[in-house]
């Protein structure tokens, strides 16, 4: 059995569901069972947080609009999919539409936006396009029922925005989707979205139908998961950054989760976690070139001693926020009380860097959440006496190169930092977790372009590496 995740420009028209439907029906036709997981036609998320945005601020006209646009492309794809305007695919769009205009016009008439408000509206993305899958393979002669997270099975907690699946969620998918694969059916599941025990609609956060199709793969035991891309796996850089960036063969579920982290666009950052236990591979593969290999996802890959970093990625629109002072020395609660603030207002911390005297901590933290995060610190530890300084650095970018085989090689840092410097790009923060996987540096937004091609560069060059 295999699980295939369908999304970005691979649901992006007709023509591209017709070939990712191709895809499906070749396997099927193997004698494979298979299970789909798809996301949202392209832009369709973003119009649905849009008109969302717009409705909380009461301009029903707007999101009415965005609305008839949505119900348009959709029906639009159905007829060059072959569907009849009057068939049951094109009804079940227009109700959803309706149910959508309905549920915007509620947010517009209160002027408030829930959490668990735009979960519901931002699911409609996943619940428009599954049905449209589920066409274009009966058009390949392969029988298939569509039906959301929610209806196969996904049970997740009440996290709106960030949901994670709950473990009753595995026997619920096992016996809904087992049921319907006995039945000769292929299911199409609409990716990205769960639904509570109270059967209220939750989003697994943005990139999270990568994640549904692993949480199936490991509830009906896979034989593989794979998620189909534009490129021919996982790179070692984002090659409109580095021209000489190259597929990777095989990477471990570690590495992938950092990547994932550290801003490459490979999956979301949480897709491997179900596979872990069982260790179920998950494959990324590219869809213009079907037989190539693509990325293989393991828990122990292959390791190159010579070549210990895989890759180099980066996260832009960062900024550092520094908190100092003689106040933060030898107090065991002050930087925890740092932490609970932020995690109080939901602010992430993307990295942190402490000095060996504990007079200063650094925090990376989105650029939208910065002075935010900043104002809630001065705010609620002012009076604790214990930042008596605090810095904020915004525009900065963090670079981290990734790969299991740093553990234990010398030299590793000093040719990062040798080519970083040699490229003029100034360093502000440095992190490195016990774990050796990768070592992470803040920077300038307008050095990234520099900083990924100098890392690149300087462990593309062959330089051979001894193990510890």
């Amino acid at each position: 059995m295999i699980i295939m995740k369908f999304g970005g420009t691979l649901m992006g028209s007709a023509s591209a569901i017709e070939r990712s439907a191709s895809l499906v029906a070749a396997e099927v036709r193997r004698g494979t069972s298979v299970v789909v997981a798809v996301s949202a036609m392209v832009g369709v998320t973003d119009s649905l947080l849009a008109l969302a945005s717009q409705a909380e601020q009461g301009d029903i006209a707007y999101a009415n609009d965005a609305v008839t646009q949505l119900r348009i492309r959709h029906l639009s794809t159905i007829e060059t999919l072959g569907g009849a305007p009057n068939s049951d695919t094109a009804r079940e769009v227009r109700e959803l539409c309706e149910s959508l205009r309905q549920t915007v016009a509620g947010v517009a008439l209160l002027k408030e936006l829930s959490r668990r408000s735009r979960d519901l509206i931002v699911s409609f993305g996943e619940r428009l396009s599954a049905p449209l899958m589920a066409l274009a393979l009966e058009n390949l002669g392969v029988r298939a029922h569509h039906l959301s997270g929610g209806g196969a099975g996904l049970l997740t907690d009440g996290q709106f925005g960030n949901a994670r699946p709950l473990p009753e969620a595995y026997p619920r998918l096992r016996e809904r989707l087992g049921g319907l694969l006995g039945a000769g059916l292929t299911p199409v599941v609409a990716g990205f979205i769960g639904e509570t025990t109270q059967g209220v609609t939750t989003t697994l956060g943005r990139g999270g139908t990568d994640y549904t199709a692993t949480i199936i793969g490991a509830a009906l035991s896979a034989a593989e998961v794979w998620t189909w891309k534009d490129v021919d796996g996982v790179m070692s850089a984002d090659p409109r950054l580095v021209e000489g960036a190259r597929n990777l063969a095989q990477l471990s579920y570690a590495e992938v989760m950092e990547l994932a982290y550290f801003g490459a666009k490979v999956l979301h950052p949480l897709a491997v976690t179900p596979l872990q236990q069982s260790g179920i591979p998950l494959r990324v593969k590219g869809a213009a070139d079907p037989d190539h290999p693509g990325t293989l996802i393991v828990a122990e890959p292959q390791i190159d001693p010579a070549h210990p970093v895989k890759a180099v990625t980066a996260i832009r629109n960062l900024a550092v926020l520094t908190v100092g002072g003689a106040g933060l020395v030898g107090v065991p609660d002050a930087f925890g009380q740092i932490f609970q603030v932020l995690a109080r207002e939901e602010i992430n911390v993307h990295m942190i860097s402490q000095g060996n005297s504990q007079a200063t901590l650094s925090l990376v933290v989105s650029q939208p959440d910065a002075r935010r995060a900043a104002e809630v610190l001065k705010r609620d530890l002012g009076n604790s006496g214990y930042p008596r300084e605090l810095h904020l650095q915004e525009n900065v970018a963090v670079v981290a190169v990734v790969g299991e085989g740093m553990r234990g090689s010398r030299g590793v840092a000093a040719r990062l930092f040798g080519a970083v410097a040699q490229a003029n790009v100034n360093l502000l923060m440095i992190a490195q977790g016990s774990s050796e996987l990768n070592i992470s540096f803040a920077i300038e937004n307008r050095d990234v372009e520099a900083a990924v091609r100098a890392a690149h560069a300087a462990f593309e060059l062959g330089a051979q590496l001894r193990p510890a």
